[in-house]
């Protein structure tokens, strides 16, 4: 651990890593290779250190990888974590609802954004059965819609 008070990229990389080692996404495939797609994603249109480390930890707390009080006491900056906060979907919680909150987070739709271009690549899509594909296909144009988000090319 590093001396400062907040973690360094790579300490957050290696401790995402760690935390989802053991999960697989829906395709069968290491679930940290969407962590880093969604990571590279946030550089590549330009996001902050911080929401470098949100990507990394977007779905930590939703997946049970980390918990809240992890997050609560986390030598993160307080706006990580807001954006993690706002990019952890609620059980039952309606899409809308999901999507409000986002956009309500200064920072959090631009890693959404990058969430969503890598779940939606139809390559990855390819790898699901067609039920599966469809649906998600159709839970992702969904929330781009919410969030104002031109469909991929």
């Amino acid at each position: 651990m590093n001396p400062s008070p907040t973690l360094t990229l790579p300490e957050v990389e290696a401790l995402a890593r760690q935390a989802h080692s053991a999960q697989k996404d829906k395709a069968g495939r290491p679930y940290t290779e969407h962590l880093e797609a969604v990571a590279k994603g946030v550089e590549s249109r330009g996001g902050s250190p911080e929401q470098i480390a949100a990507a990394w930890l977007h779905d930590a707390i939703e997946d049970n990888a980390l918990t809240e009080e992890w997050l609560r006491t986390a030598p993160l900056t307080p706006y990580t974590k807001a954006v993690i906060r706002a990019l952890t979907k609620q059980p039952g919680e309606p899409p809308e609802a999901y999507a409000a909150r986002i956009l309500a987070t200064p920072g959090a739709r631009l890693v959404k954004e990058a969430d969503l271009a890598h779940n939606a690549n139809a390559a990855r899509l390819a790898e699901l059965d067609g039920p599966t594909r469809t649906r998600l296909t159709a839970k992702y144009a969904n929330m781009r819609a919410l969030l104002g988000i031109e469909p991929p090319d």
